[in-house]
């Protein structure tokens, strides 16, 4: 069985997810209900994955519907239209998956858990499969009420 993470080491990611996206996406987002996940992804997806070290270890997975990743993207480069994900738009989401777990450090350093982020690793695709030595939990992050991406969040204290 894989260890569970402590729900306290959850707000953190969404407080940072949603501070990022406000000032960079220029996106207000709302959090819906957190829940068990698997890292199952029928539908054509961008993710961004990063590694977490230190007196933490795990990964966190931004898990982006394809069309709202293009919306992310365009949105992040002042509004030039996005019509597919190319070099420039999936290093733009990159360094937004940067953005968010640089914050999210800096949270956890605030309360004495200093984590290192690796880089961001950006895939997409349909019917892709990962896995992790770590129970993940699914939050969804709301636009509208909609869900508009998901986090999974797989860490654990070291």
């Amino acid at each position: 069985m894989k260890p569970a993470i402590d729900v306290n080491y959850i707000n953190p990611f969404l407080m940072s997810t949603m501070s990022i996206f406000e000032s960079m996406v220029q996106t207000k987002l709302g959090v819906g209900k957190p829940a068990a996940g698997e890292l199952k992804f029928e539908n054509s997806m961008f993710i961004i994955q990063v590694g977490i070290t230190g007196q933490m270890k795990g990964q966190v997975l931004l898990v982006i519907p394809q069309e709202n990743a293009k919306k992310i993207a365009s949105s992040m480069m002042c509004g030039m239209q996005v019509e597919e994900l190319d070099e420039i738009s999936r290093s733009a989401l990159g360094e937004l998956g940067n953005m968010i777990m640089g914050n999210t450090a800096t949270l956890f350093s605030n309360q004495g858990i200093i984590i290192d982020i690796t880089p961001p690793l950006s895939m997409s695709g349909n019917k892709l499969i990962l896995q992790a030595d770590i129970q993940s939990i699914r939050v969804p992050m709301l636009l509208e009420g909609e869900e508009f991406f998901s986090i999974y969040i797989c860490v654990s204290k070291n």
